[in-house]
């Protein structure tokens, strides 16, 4: 996906005009411009169905939008991103002398439930992390390597399928990831993870043919880059085989990955770093993990601990 591919002409021009701007100048990815390009081609055709444009709709039409989504059971996380879509508009149009006032300034965002992310405890990882040894399913050596890839790296999905062989390093002992807002960093792969990738490496040269192979470094059966819905189903057919009972999706290693390093009392920022996050709020959610662990052993351990959060 191209950062030029969700701008098209179907957009009104002031929309089309913002996120050519978020691209060139902001230097932000093309899936988040997809997202605000949806999220203000809806409120354009919202704002149309009133007889007005998008540029001159004022406080009203906004809270209309918003309401409006709320009542069709739009999550409070999905609404609070389109009112911030809609709000950097506004600003843009400010800054550039095309309006004078923000109508999305009296407004707040929704309140939106916390909600723990998916995750592994450190002995259930350790026993995903061996399954393909022992299932017998798809290509055990490279889903191995895959798996100890994303967890010892906290990869998202989409810095996985993109790793290429080029920014791995010689010894295997981490490589450089492209991550959201192209933004690169440096990540490092465990001695676990290492001797995986090692003997998956030895497997991926037979497998590579043609006369322009990928430099992807996971691939698939016949040898071509493998997809996010590739390794989606990987992963999936390994939860079903787990018997852990839980929610694991690609996500989850990387949750786990982090909740990892701050049950282990690692610094905060340190793994906000690790994981190539913008903000430092996002990260200070895996605390929260480690508070409710505490809360559980407290729990199970005290005379007195089921009043805890009483």
């Amino acid at each position: 996906m191209t950062k030029d591919s969700v701008i098209n002409n179907e957009m009104p021009l002031s929309i089309q005009e913002y996120l050519s701007y978020l691209s060139a100048v902001r230097g932000m990815s093309g899936r988040t411009i997809e997202a605000y390009g949806k999220d203000l081609s809806h409120f354009a055709n919202y704002c149309g169905n009133y007889g007005i444009t998008a540029e001159v709709a004022n406080q009203h039409e906004v809270r209309g939008f918003i309401a409006d989504l709320s009542a069709e059971g739009t999550a409070a996380v999905s609404v609070n991103r389109a009112l911030s879509s809609i709000r950097g508009y506004y600003r843009w149009l400010i800054r550039f002398n095309r309006r004078s006032d923000n109508p999305c300034d009296a407004l707040r965002n929704l309140k939106s439930p916390k909600t723990l992310p998916s995750f592994l405890w450190e002995k259930e990882m350790a026993s995903f992390a061996c399954l393909p040894d022992s299932a017998g399913i798809l290509w055990p050596e490279r889903d191995k390597a895959l798996i100890l890839t994303m967890y010892s790296a906290g990869l998202r999905i989409s810095e996985l399928v993109s790793l290429s062989l080029d920014k791995i390093d010689p010894d295997i002992g981490g490589a450089r990831v492209l991550g959201k807002g192209d933004k690169e960093r440096y990540v490092f792969f465990s001695d676990e993870a290492r001797e995986a990738l090692a003997i998956y490496l030895g497997e991926r040269k037979l497998k590579i043919k043609g006369e322009h192979p990928t430099e992807k470094l996971f691939i698939n059966r016949k040898g071509g880059p493998i997809s996010v819905p590739g390794v989606r189903w990987i992963i999936a057919k390994y939860a079903e085989r787990s018997g852990l009972g839980k929610n694991i999706h690609p996500h989850s290693l990387r949750h786990s990955f982090a909740t990892h390093l701050v049950n282990s009392g690692c610094d905060v920022r340190v793994v906000q770093e690790l994981l190539g996050h913008a903000s430092l709020s996002t990260t200070q959610r895996y605390t929260h993990v480690d508070i409710e662990r505490l809360k559980k052993v407290y729990a199970k351990a005290h005379p007195h601990g089921g009043r805890v959060g009483v």
